[in-house]
C-alpha cells in the first residue's frame, strides 16, 4: 500500500471515530436534557407524557399533606393561573413551605399527577426559580387580559 493511500485511510478512520464519538455526546445530552414547563403548560397537554420535565410555581396553600409513612408528601404547584397535583417521595427542603416557590422534577402520571424524584424549593426570602417567577408572570398576565 502507498504511502498515500495509507494516509487517506488514517483520515477515513479518525473521521468515523469522530463521527461516532460526537453522536455518543449528542444522544446523552438529550437524554440528560430537563425542560421547564409551569402548571398552565401542563394543564393545556404541551409537557411530554413519556419523559422526565420540571413543573415550577408555588406551592399552593392548603394542599400540602404528609402521608403516615413520613416520607411521602403530596401539593398542588400553582402558576396562580393553574395547578397541578405533586407526589414526591423522600425528605424535601428545609425551606419547602406553603406559598413559596418550588421546582419539581420527574413524570406526568396518565391520572394526571406528576410524581417528583427531586423537589427544590428557594434559599432565601427573596429568590424564586427563575423559570418558576416567569411562569406565574406569564400566567398572571394571561388572567389579566382575559379580565379585559
Amino acid at each position: 500500500m502507498k504511502s498515500r493511500h495509507k494516509k487517506l485511510l488514517a483520515i477515513v478512520v479518525l473521521l468515523a471515530v469522530l463521527g461516532i464519538v460526537v453522536m455518543l455526546v449528542l444522544n446523552a445530552f438529550r437524554s440528560n436534557l430537563v425542560f421547564f414547563f409551569s402548571p398552565t403548560e401542563v394543564v393545556e397537554g404541551r409537557a411530554p407524557q413519556d419523559r422526565a420535565f420540571r413543573i415550577g410555581g408555588l406551592v399552593e396553600m392548603g394542599t400540602l399533606q404528609r402521608d403516615a409513612d413520613g416520607l411521602t408528601i403530596r401539593f398542588r404547584v400553582t402558576d396562580t393561573a393553574h395547578s397541578t397535583q405533586v407526589v414526591y417521595q423522600g425528605v424535601v427542603p428545609d425551606l419547602f413551605k406553603e406559598g413559596k416557590g418550588a421546582v419539581a422534577e420527574g413524570r406526568m402520571n396518565p391520572d394526571g399527577t406528576f410524581t417528583a424524584t427531586q423537589v427544590l424549593a428557594k434559599h432565601d426570602e427573596n429568590y424564586m426559580p427563575p423559570e418558576a417567577a416567569s411562569a406565574i408572570e406569564q400566567a398572571q398576565k394571561a388572567k389579566a387580559t382575559l379580565k379585559d
